[in-house]
Protein backbone atom coordinates (compact mmCIF):
# COMPACT_ATOMS: atom_id res chain seq x y z
CA UNK A 1 0.00 0.00 0.00
CA UNK A 2 1.07 3.24 -0.65
CA UNK A 3 0.59 6.46 1.84
CA UNK A 4 1.15 9.67 0.36
CA UNK A 5 0.25 12.96 2.61
CA UNK A 6 -2.09 15.56 0.74
CA UNK A 7 -1.12 19.14 1.57
CA UNK A 8 -3.00 21.93 -0.20
CA UNK A 9 -2.93 25.99 0.30
CA UNK A 10 -6.94 25.80 -1.42
CA UNK A 11 -7.83 24.63 2.62
CA UNK A 12 -7.06 25.76 6.02
CA UNK A 13 -3.68 24.14 7.16
CA UNK A 14 -3.07 22.24 9.67
CA UNK A 15 -3.48 23.93 13.44
CA UNK A 16 -1.90 21.20 14.98
CA UNK A 17 0.49 17.59 14.75
CA UNK A 18 -1.69 16.13 11.75
CA UNK A 19 -1.94 16.15 8.02
CA UNK A 20 -4.93 18.08 5.93
CA UNK A 21 -5.42 14.47 4.38
CA UNK A 22 -3.46 11.05 3.77
CA UNK A 23 -3.66 9.48 0.61
CA UNK A 24 -4.02 5.31 1.11
CA UNK A 25 -4.43 3.52 -2.19
CA UNK A 26 -6.99 4.64 -3.76
CA UNK A 27 -8.70 5.87 0.00
CA UNK A 28 -8.37 9.57 0.96
CA UNK A 29 -9.03 10.11 4.80
CA UNK A 30 -9.87 13.61 5.50
CA UNK A 31 -9.16 15.59 8.75
CA UNK A 32 -11.72 17.60 10.52
CA UNK A 33 -11.98 20.87 8.75
CA UNK A 34 -13.31 23.97 10.66
CA UNK A 35 -15.05 27.40 8.87
CA UNK A 36 -11.44 28.61 8.89
CA UNK A 37 -10.93 30.84 5.68
CA UNK A 38 -7.81 28.97 3.80
CA UNK A 39 -6.55 32.50 3.02
CA UNK A 40 -6.66 34.77 5.78
CA UNK A 41 -7.22 31.93 8.54
CA UNK A 42 -10.05 33.85 9.98
CA UNK A 43 -13.25 32.29 10.73
CA UNK A 44 -16.06 32.40 8.20
CA UNK A 45 -18.45 34.49 9.80
CA UNK A 46 -21.87 33.64 10.02
CA UNK A 47 -24.11 30.51 11.36
CA UNK A 48 -23.52 27.10 11.04
CA UNK A 49 -25.56 27.19 7.64
CA UNK A 50 -22.45 29.14 6.63
CA UNK A 51 -19.90 27.38 8.45
CA UNK A 52 -20.73 24.09 7.17
CA UNK A 53 -20.60 24.37 3.62
CA UNK A 54 -18.24 22.38 1.03
CA UNK A 55 -18.96 19.52 -1.68
CA UNK A 56 -16.78 16.43 -2.90
CA UNK A 57 -18.69 14.15 -5.32
CA UNK A 58 -16.51 11.09 -4.42
CA UNK A 59 -17.11 11.49 -0.54
CA UNK A 60 -18.25 8.03 0.91
CA UNK A 61 -18.69 9.37 4.57
CA UNK A 62 -18.18 12.27 7.19
CA UNK A 63 -18.03 12.44 10.17
CA UNK A 64 -19.66 15.21 12.06
CA UNK A 65 -18.80 17.25 15.27
CA UNK A 66 -20.87 19.56 16.83
CA UNK A 67 -21.06 21.55 19.58
CA UNK A 68 -25.28 21.85 19.27
CA UNK A 69 -27.13 19.34 17.89
CA UNK A 70 -30.80 20.96 18.30
CA UNK A 71 -29.10 22.59 14.95
CA UNK A 72 -29.01 18.87 13.40
CA UNK A 73 -31.74 19.69 10.99
CA UNK A 74 -29.35 22.28 9.32
CA UNK A 75 -26.65 19.46 8.94
CA UNK A 76 -29.68 17.87 6.95
CA UNK A 77 -29.92 20.98 4.77
CA UNK A 78 -26.83 21.56 3.93
CA UNK A 79 -25.96 18.24 3.20
CA UNK A 80 -28.60 18.33 0.58
CA UNK A 81 -27.02 21.33 -0.98
CA UNK A 82 -23.46 19.97 -1.33
CA UNK A 83 -24.46 16.02 -1.94
CA UNK A 84 -26.84 14.60 -4.28
CA UNK A 85 -28.33 11.24 -3.29
CA UNK A 86 -27.57 8.92 -2.20
CA UNK A 87 -26.06 10.65 0.61
CA UNK A 88 -22.46 9.66 1.50
CA UNK A 89 -22.83 7.20 5.07
CA UNK A 90 -22.77 9.89 7.93
CA UNK A 91 -22.28 10.07 11.71
CA UNK A 92 -23.08 12.85 13.74
CA UNK A 93 -21.84 13.95 17.56
CA UNK A 94 -22.72 16.44 20.18
CA UNK A 95 -19.32 17.44 21.05
CA UNK A 96 -18.46 19.35 24.35
CA UNK A 97 -15.82 22.25 22.08
CA UNK A 98 -14.36 22.25 19.28
CA UNK A 99 -11.08 23.89 18.27
CA UNK A 100 -10.91 27.81 18.21
CA UNK A 101 -14.62 27.72 19.55
CA UNK A 102 -16.16 26.81 16.38
CA UNK A 103 -19.57 25.33 15.78
CA UNK A 104 -19.02 22.29 13.80
CA UNK A 105 -16.14 20.70 12.50
CA UNK A 106 -16.15 17.83 9.34
CA UNK A 107 -14.27 15.35 8.75
CA UNK A 108 -14.42 13.04 5.69
CA UNK A 109 -13.38 9.81 3.75
CA UNK A 110 -13.72 9.80 -0.45
CA UNK A 111 -12.91 6.56 -2.35
CA UNK A 112 -11.10 8.01 -5.59
CA UNK A 113 -12.04 6.26 -8.95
Amino acid sequence: MTRSIISTDQAPSAIGAYSQAVRAGDTVYISGQIPLDPQSMQMVEGGLHEQAGGSLEQVVRVGIFMTDLSQFPVVNEVQAEFFDEPYPARATVEVSALPKGVAVEIDAIMVLS
